[in-house]
């Protein structure tokens, strides 16, 4: 069996299990306290979460989305630091797609946070689909970003940021550096994010894309909305929710919504599964994606 072959019975098994798993989990995890406001919630202790009393600057903790994740905690402390491994197979009708990112991100001063990701994509023909029809491998850019956390309100758990990302697109491999770069794309972005009460929990981040393609001069332009909703187990930084990705373009919506659970594994690794359902795309259909998070603790001083 080929290596694609064989990565796609690994995630197709992988979909159907993150899919019970989550099914459970819906069903027995018992019920939070409501949605009503506390006001002593800031005081909450979290394990693994640098949120004790008196720790400066002041964070409110937000359950970050899976698959359109932050560039950092919003309100970022200075030393902060997290290593991302992502994978996922996508299916799109005549052929699947794997993607294997690595990201690295990390906050230099309070309240910024910076990412650099390297994200690559592999593909198989599947249904006899010709292989010159199916898109080349791919390193798909260099990605670097940066995001200020501007607002953190502990009183109403409320925190708002302001980001930047850049995408150096590369070419496909069998023609790689002929030329290097074949474009860029120019994604500012407002990040807002609530907790409702001790455990719910709310993020919309939001933004224009401006994509140029070098060889012909022309621009291409979209809006992203990606809404996000999460439960918080009680006493730990495990949560289940759902993250809506939603893109205007051309006059055309589409819209994926993505099912998710995350889960700590250890004292400084988590891992995430998500599934995509595809509600207003033409030529996509269901897919699976996996998130391994390590993030060491700061050094003290």
């Amino acid at each position: 069996m080929s290596l694609c072959g064989t990565l796609s019975n690994l995630w197709r098994n992988t979909y159907l299990r993150s899919n019970l798993v989550i099914s459970f989990l819906f069903f027995v995890l018992p019920e939070g306290p409501g949605l009503a406001q506390d006001k002593q919630i800031f005081t909450q202790k979290i394990p693994q979460q640098e949120l004790e009393d008196g720790l400066q600057p002041y964070k409110v903790l937000h359950a970050e989305p899976l698959y359109i994740d932050l560039i950092r905690d919003l309100g970022a402390r200075k030393g902060e630091k997290e290593w991302n491994l992502g994978m996922g197979l996508k299916d799109n009708l005549s052929f699947d797609s794997y993607e294997v990112l690595v990201e690295y991100e990390w906050a230099p001063v309070n309240r910024l946070g910076l990412e650099v990701e390297f994200p690559f994509t592999f593909y198989s023909p599947t249904g006899g689909t010709p292989g010159d029809l199916v898109p080349s491998n791919q390193l798909d850019a260099l990605q670097v970003a940066i995001q200020w956390t501007f607002l953190v309100k502990p009183e109403i758990a409320t925190s708002m940021a302001l980001g930047y990302l850049n995408e150096f697109q590369l070419t496909a491999f069998d023609s790689f550096a002929k030329p290097f770069f074949k474009g860029n794309a120019y994604n500012p972005f407002l990040v807002v994010a609530k907790r409702w009460g001790r455990h719910f929990h709310s993020l919309i981040y939001t933004g224009p894309i401006f994509e140029q393609v070098y060889n012909t001069g022309d621009w291409e332009s979209a809006y992203e909305i990606n809404t996000s909703f999460h439960y918080m187990i009680p006493g730990t930084i495990n949560f289940i929710g759902v993250e809506f990705n939603k893109a205007l373009e051309h006059g055309d919506f589409d819209m994926t919504i993505r099912p998710q659970m995350r889960l700590d594994i250890s004292e400084s690794m988590l891992i995430g599964i998500v599934a995509g359902i595809p509600v207003a795309r033409e030529n996509e259909r269901f897919s699976a994606f996996m998130r391994l998070i390590y993030e060491p603790k700061p050094k003290k001083d």
